[in-house]
């Protein structure tokens, strides 16, 4: 997936704060230096993933950016699609070894940097490289996507500005690490969706999370995955341009409204999807209402109960059923 492009409406002034060439200049010099010294500074792999607030942004983010990527999530603790993707990231953050640097953004703790930034919904993604900042996605992204997007933002770190990331010991973490949690008795059932869903078996995903629910019928995480792996089985091989065509060129064909509303909600469009959804049931009876209204409860599955926009479109769902 080619990176979207967001509103960057509000954006900081990154540029002004280290513009590209000077932090390439700044970057390079580091690296004689810490050559001279006998090589970089490594750090833990734990240094790899940090909280970041408004305070810190400047020397966490923008400094930082200088010698490494650096891949803002922003998320919050309602959302439960950020849930999700946060411990991917994570993960990646690791497995990149520090070829990017992951830096975790509570909007509702930042809320000018949220509004600095244009972020309408959540989870959102954004990098800042040499000061600069790109969007890179935003909502429910397959893991092999966010891998493409990664590795299409190293190499723009490394051709256009030398930046070759920081050194990493695997060996420089505590002794003591936290001790093992027990394993949930669902465990290996959703290591089995994630795995499936790492190797593009989405039906192999929707599977194993429907046998945890089979047990457990509101298992959170099994439900919010089934509604994500359902959204993306639903979207994979559809042609966005004729999707969009059909809903376009016929308001009252509510299979085409129901195609777009998944499209709209896949790239991070979240109220055009719910809107969508809304308004088609307020024009429609019988099973067509009811087919978008069941498509509007399930998307509301992959955004989480908790989500603002849930809430307002599950009202304006109400004021046009009753």
């Amino acid at each position: 997936m080619q990176p979207r492009n967001m509103s960057m409406s509000g954006v900081v002034d990154l540029a002004a704060v280290k513009a590209a060439g000077e932090a390439k200049t700044k970057a390079e010099q580091a690296r004689a230096e810490a050559a001279r010294h006998g090589g970089p500074a490594a750090v833990p792999p734990s240094a790899l993933v940090i909280d970041v607030d408004e305070a810190g942004f400047e020397s966490d983010v923008l400094q930082r950016s200088a010698e490494v990527p650096v891949v803002l999530d922003f998320w919050a603790e309602w959302c439960e699609p950020c849930k999700q993707l946060g411990p991917l990231l994570e993960r990646l953050a690791v497995e990149y070894n520090g070829r990017f640097l992951l830096a975790k953004i509570d909007v509702d703790a930042n809320q000018m940097l949220m509004q600095q930034f244009g972020i309408q919904g959540i989870p959102a993604v954004f990098a800042v490289v040499a000061g600069q900042a790109l969007p890179l996605f935003q909502g429910a992204v397959p893991e092999a996507q966010i891998r493409q997007t990664l590795d299409q933002l190293i190499q723009v770190g490394e051709e256009r500005f030398g930046l070759t990331g920081i050194v990493v010991d695997a060996d420089a973490e505590g002794a003591a690490g936290p001790a093992d949690l027990p394993a949930g008795p669902y465990d290996a059932l959703l290591e089995a969706a994630m795995s499936a869903l790492d190797a593009g078996d989405l039906a192999g995903a929707v599977q194993a999370y429907k046998n945890v629910l089979a047990d457990d019928p509101q298992h959170p995480e099994a439900k919010l995955g089934l509604a994500q792996a359902e959204l993306l089985s639903r979207v994979q091989g559809q042609d966005p341009q004729t999707v969009r065509k059909n809903a376009a060129d016929d308001p009252a064909d509510v299979a085409a409204q129901i195609a777009a509303a998944d499209l709209d909600l896949v790239g991070g469009h979240v109220q055009d999807a719910f809107g969508r959804l809304v308004e088609t049931v307020r024009r429609t009876f019988g099973e067509d209402r009811d087919a978008a209204r069941v498509r509007l409860l399930e998307l509301f599955e992959v955004i989480g109960p908790d989500d603002p926009r849930v809430t307002a479109a599950r009202q304006a769902l109400a004021r046009v059923l009753f």
